[in-house]
């Protein structure tokens, strides 16, 4: 795995514990429902703060990409078309992959067009709202909301979850949600339905070793770092800072105990390239 995709995993895996740490640094607020939102900011889990992750999140398409994953779409849409009639025929039993799979519509795959042009026009960079997708498409905001959480299930696009601040009365800073961001991809789930010209060409042995031998060697300089270090080489803004300060913290522990200090990161050490 490239250090891109090795940063993105330990930006997902860690988003949760970031936003712990920023509500821990606030007052905690009532939720709607009268119980305190476990980070204190009105925020739905597992978002991350906008500017944060991006660069790391997006990536550019290269040249015909969109149209590929386009095309792979629709034939997967005919593909889960003719596995609802076997199934209804008590033909076949629907795998786990195949029930996301038999869930795609012909909507779903019109909203997957639209991430789609708008990669292609924003050089990968895709976060659109739920109004926009709606009156881009005609459709209902609960029609997007169902398509994309069928695309996300099958493994056409990957959606991070983001919130920002927002100033208010007297400085202190709140947050509220904004739009998530989309990344586009090739489900390896859907290569078995797919022509045989259609399919990804198989990596040469040598250089699935080659990547292989990467992603050891990013794995062994990671685990050589420090808690304070690890934050700041793989997450940059303010999420990066706060984590930063937050390993600092556990490095102090590490240095004054005097009982094998290493278990104290080598949690951190674990979220961040066990994924990997």
């Amino acid at each position: 795995m490239s250090r891109m995709g090795i940063m993105t995993m330990a930006i997902i895996t860690i988003g949760a514990a970031s936003l712990q740490a920023l509500g821990n640094m606030r007052a905690r607020k009532a939720a709607r429902s009268g119980a305190v939102h476990r980070t204190g900011a009105p925020v739905l889990r597992g978002s991350l703060e906008a500017g944060s992750f991006e660069e790391a999140f997006f990536a550019v398409p290269a040249k015909g990409e969109t149209d590929r994953l386009l095309h792979v779409a629709r034939r997967t849409l005919d593909a889960a078309r003719r596995l609802r009639r076997d199934a209804r025929a008590g033909m076949r039993t629907l795998s786990a992959r195949e029930r996301w799979i038999v869930r795609l519509s012909a909507g779903a795959v019109r909203i997957f067009e639209e991430l789609l042009t708008l990669a292609r026009l924003n050089r990968g960079r895709v976060y659109p709202s739920y109004d926009h997708l709606a009156e881009a498409t005609g459709m209902g905001r609960a029609t997007v909301a169902r398509a994309l959480t069928v695309l996300e299930g099958i493994g056409f696009l990957v959606r991070q979850r983001r919130f920002q601040r927002v100033a208010s009365e007297g400085g202190t800073a709140r947050y509220a949600q904004t739009s998530n961001v989309y990344r586009a991809l090739m489900p390896a789930s859907v290569e078995a339905y797919l022509p045989r010209w259609m399919r990804p060409a198989p990596l040469p042995d040598d250089e699935a070793q080659h990547q292989a031998e990467r992603a050891e060697t990013m794995r062994d300089m990671l685990g050589t770092l420090s808690c304070r270090d690890l934050a700041e080489v793989t997450i940059s803004g303010p999420l990066g800072r706060v984590l930063a300060r937050l390993g600092a913290t556990l490095d102090r522990q590490g240095c004054e105990s005097q009982k094998d200090p290493e278990p104290l990161s080598e949690s951190i050490h674990m979220n961040l390239t066990v994924s990997a």
